[in-house]
């Protein structure tokens, strides 16, 4: 399979994944003259929307640069790619859970809630890790215009990301608001990571 290939078909699944996201979005019950009120108690619907919208919109671009690393692929890199497509589609579930139990405030299903988003995060910032332990096993695959060390300097991103949302998971068990708190911190990383990548990369 040509790079321009994986590229094409990771952008439609990115492509559609966002568009599911808007899939929540409904009109709400209510009663004549009493739409505004109705539409305010959606709030948990928008936050979680925003998030994943942010946290999908992140990795996009992420993997956008990060393949631009490859100067070719090989059939491990195809199915590496796979398997991290594969983590970020369950996002959506997650995100379900979230509008949901935002909307009820009952501690134990936010918990639930919450820990499910971290622990998708963490799987996808693994499938992350393990196509950059991989790279760094097949410099063959790397187009030339990469700085070798530079590229060195980034490659324990992904690490530390899963260190955040284990500690995330951790932390929601004694402190809901904390563990949220460490997966927008999270997300807030992977933004940073992207940034750190980019501006090592000759693209």
């Amino acid at each position: 399979m040509k790079l321009s290939r994986l590229q094409a078909f990771s952008d439609g699944v990115f492509a559609i994944l966002i568009t599911i996201l808007v899939m929540d979005f409904r009109v709400p019950p209510y009663s004549s003259g009493h739409l505004l009120a109705a539409v305010l108690r959606q709030w948990p619907v928008l936050a979680a929307y925003i998030l994943s919208f942010m946290y999908i919109g992140i990795l996009w671009l992420f993997h956008h640069d990060l393949f631009s690393v490859f100067a070719k692929i090989d059939r491990n890199v195809n199915l590496l790619n796979l398997l991290m497509l594969f983590a970020i589609t369950l996002i959506n579930y997650p995100t379900a859970l979230l509008s949901d139990t935002l909307m009820h405030h009952e501690r134990a299903d936010l918990q639930v809630a919450f820990m499910s988003y971290a622990g998708v995060a963490l799987f996808i910032s693994l499938t992350f890790l393990l196509l950059y332990r991989y790279l760094n096993l097949h410099p063959e695959l790397k187009s030339t215009r990469v700085n070798a060390q530079s590229f060195a300097t980034i490659t324990y991103d992904p690490l530390r990301s899963i260190v955040i949302y284990f500690l995330s998971i951790v932390a929601t068990f004694f402190s809901v608001s904390f563990g949220a708190l460490l997966l927008v911190g999270g997300i807030i990383f992977h933004f940073y990571a992207y940034l750190h990548l980019s501006r090592r990369l000759i693209v």
